[in-house]
């Protein structure tokens, strides 16, 4: 659903990650049925370290605990198995804020998705550090906002971008090729809710011009990668990769074309599963309900 779309029903999505035992399904599995939900969706995994995860998706219609209850009530089975949780529904979308500089193919191919209804979000702005890209946004209705950044002014930028995103309520940035590396102060804004694609596929060729050192290594696959955002430099949990088949007759500019297309499909895989509450982060991993 769109900023733009409406509907009258809804699902709950629960999210939950423990230790593992026994009974840890049927325990969930029996609240739910207790409060006369219907569950739509069922995953769950466990971890070679004993870590239970587990996605739900629970029929709104019908459901016996209004979304202010649901809190209360499944509050004290979470605390008797060392449950972390969190909760969502279907008809409150997250407010989305992308962040990007120069390179515009990773924006566009957002805010087309965005627009089509494959992203349940809502996009109050879009932030640059250069204002080339305005018109991509503003022919969207996305209000644009040009806040350069030197390295003399980087703490007092990323402060006026934190009380922007904070003014709109944004839940989720979206790093779409957005050419800067992050203090510490703003990663810890939005811990596991800053998604960067990286242009490559990581572990390789951290940092800038990765087609350019792989062209020089001679590779012949080149990647990308989604992944969110710590304070170790394109360290964080990968939520998605995705790579191309390359010869020794492709150049450097070869790769970043091929590259682009990669990118572009990676980001928005990892952006719509975030926002259908589909990664549990664990550790430096992730889990992925796709």
């Amino acid at each position: 659903m769109t900023a733009h779309e409406t509907t009258s029903g809804y699902n709950v999505r629960l999210l939950v990650s423990c230790p593992d035992k026994k009974g840890l399904i049927a325990a969930i599995s029996s609240f739910i049925a207790m409060h006369d939900g219907n569950i739509l969706s069922a995953d769950q995994y466990v971890s070679d370290a004993g870590r239970f995860f587990m996605r739900l998706e629970i029929e709104g219609e019908g459901f016996g605990l209004e979304r202010e209850e649901f809190a209360g009530a499944f509050a004290p089975l979470a605390r008797r198995q060392g449950m972390r949780w969190r909760v969502s529904h279907t008809d409150a979308p997250r407010k989305m804020a992308i962040l990007v500089s120069r390179y515009d193919h990773c924006l566009i191919d957002l805010l087309w998705r965005w627009d089509a209804g494959e992203l349940a979000a809502e996009i109050p702005l879009v932030v640059s550090n250069h204002p080339d890209l305005a018109l991509r946004a503003e022919v969207y209705g996305i209000p644009y906002h040009h806040m350069p950044v030197t390295k003399a002014n980087k703490a007092e930028q990323e402060a006026a971008v934190l009380e922007l995103l904070a003014e709109h309520e944004v839940d989720l940035v979206v790093l779409a090729r957005y050419m800067q590396v992050l203090t510490p102060a703003f990663v810890g804004a939005y811990p596991d809710r800053i998604v960067n694609i990286h242009h490559s596929f990581l572990p390789a060729f951290v940092g800038a011009d990765p087609y350019q050192r792989a062209h020089e290594r001679g590779v012949k696959v080149i990647g990308a990668t989604a992944h969110y955002v710590t304070e170790d430099l394109d360290a964080g949990p990968i939520i998605h990769q995705d790579v191309s088949h390359v010869t020794h007759r492709d150049t450097v500019e070869d790769l970043v074309r091929l590259g682009r297309d990669i990118e572009r499909r990676v980001l928005a895989r990892a952006v719509r599963w975030h926002l259908e509450d589909r990664i549990l982060v664990d550790g430096n991993r992730t889990v992925v309900f796709e």
